[in-house]
């Protein structure tokens, strides 16, 4: 994916590669594109379970010493061409550019906050940050516990001057089990932090295509633990939703979920809390936290394509490349209004790679239905010297 002028002029970004999830060829087209990339961390992106170790043990070997590998189920990949499924995305950061370490926070539903507190300090501690180079954090977690708001504020706490950012590992759409890969262990019910340092110029994008509209609603009977809302304006929550959207309760499927997300305020800003299903009492269960008493809005999707478009067009150089958290049901809204090749388009010209989550953290929060990303540019150029008084600058 390096193939623009910053290759040429000597910044190596990280580099994408893709093979069939199912392939033979799977782990021989990784190595190939893996390889020439010397990579001090390797994130892979789509493998599940067994799959996902059997790809480690096939990996590490082949790989640089102390290069950190890392990955996790997904609900659909991005890879050099775009939006896929039933692949594995494997990207390579360059020893050359980066350095990473990689911590596994335990047993998520117990909510061991100190002792991640803890860990983490003595992670960054053990890393020794070069003041120099860029420092930012990375955050993979099991999407099915609902511990995001917990461990996206955990982190903010210990780590407050790291900017984080990450998704939640998913599982098609199945809601059944995720799975991820930290230190040669796959597992669930973990969170995997990685703390990583680079000399190249880093910019945060996200991008959320809806707005508020002048409909709200207000839970009036939730299970916060559960994430899932029973009551809406005191009738069944499914119900009123429906009636909220003038839907018919039998076309309540995740792509019109995605269609009319329930937005939360905080300060200035609509957050999407999203729904993830109809519960059998006729709940909605959702993918972020939610509490009795909250004032949901109901939201209208905007232009899902020339808005991203311009993001993308507003970073100050053209990306090495972009690691990107992206929501499935952004996925499955896109392709609802038939743009998802348009954004795969987007995706190939911007070198865009990641993977479909069930939640997005960044700025301390942890939000559904938003593109997350991080672009990585060539580093400025130093500033030239100031020529001698009475010598003309070259």
């Amino acid at each position: 994916m390096n193939t623009g002028p910053e290759a040429r002029e000597g910044a190596s970004g990280p580099v994408a590669v893709q093979a069939d999830r199912g392939g033979t060829d799977l782990v021989p087209t990784l190595l190939d594109g893996l390889r020439g990339t010397h990579p001090a961390l390797v994130l892979l992106f789509g493998a599940q379970g067994d799959e996902l170790a059997a790809l480690n043990d096939a990996l590490r070997p082949e790989l640089p010493p102390g290069c950190v590998i890392a990955g996790c189920s997904s609900a659909g990949e991005i890879g050099p061409q775009g939006y896929a499924s039933d692949s594995v995305v494997a990207i390579g950061f360059p020893a050359r550019h980066f350095r990473a370490a990689a911590l596994i926070l335990p047993d998520l539903p117990a909510l061991p906050v100190s002792a991640w507190m803890a860990s983490l300090r003595q992670l960054a501690r053990d890393f020794g940050h070069d003041p120099a180079r860029r420092l930012f954090g990375l955050m993979l977690s099991d999407g099915l516990t609902g511990q995001e708001d917990v461990l996206v504020a955990t982190l903010d706490a210990a780590l407050p001057s790291v900017p984080v950012l990450g998704g939640s590992a998913g599982d098609g759409l199945d809601f059944q089990v995720t799975t991820l890969l930290a230190q040669g262990v796959v597992q669930s019910n973990v969170a995997v932090f990685l703390l990583v340092e680079t000399d190249l110029a880093i910019h945060e994008v996200t991008f959320a295509h809806f707005s508020p509209t002048a409909t709200r609603a207000v839970v009036t009977a939730a299970i916060p633990e559960r994430r899932r809302i029973l009551e809406l304006n005191a009738e069944p929550a499914a119900a009123e939703y429906a009636r909220l959207t003038g839907l018919p309760h039998t076309a309540l499927t995740p792509s019109e979920f995605a269609r009319f997300p329930l937005l939360l305020r905080m300060g200035s800003r609509h957050h999407v809390r999203a729904i993830s299903a109809i519960t059998d009492d006729g709940g909605l269960s959702l993918m972020s936290a939610i509490d009795t008493g909250t004032v949901l809005t109901l939201g209208r999707v905007d232009d899902m394509a020339q808005g991203f478009s311009d993001m993308l067009e507003a970073l100050p150089g053209r990306p090495l490349m972009v690691l990107a958290f992206d929501c499935i049901l952004r996925r499955l809204a896109l392709e609802r209004a038939g743009l998802s090749e348009r954004i795969s388009d987007l995706y190939r010209r911007h070198r865009v790679a990641g993977f479909n989550t069930y939640g997005e953290q960044h700025s301390g929060m942890h939000v559904n239905q938003t593109f997350v990303g991080l672009a990585f540019l060539a580093p400025d150029p130093p500033a030239p010297f100031p020529a001698p008084e009475g010598v003309d600058a070259a």
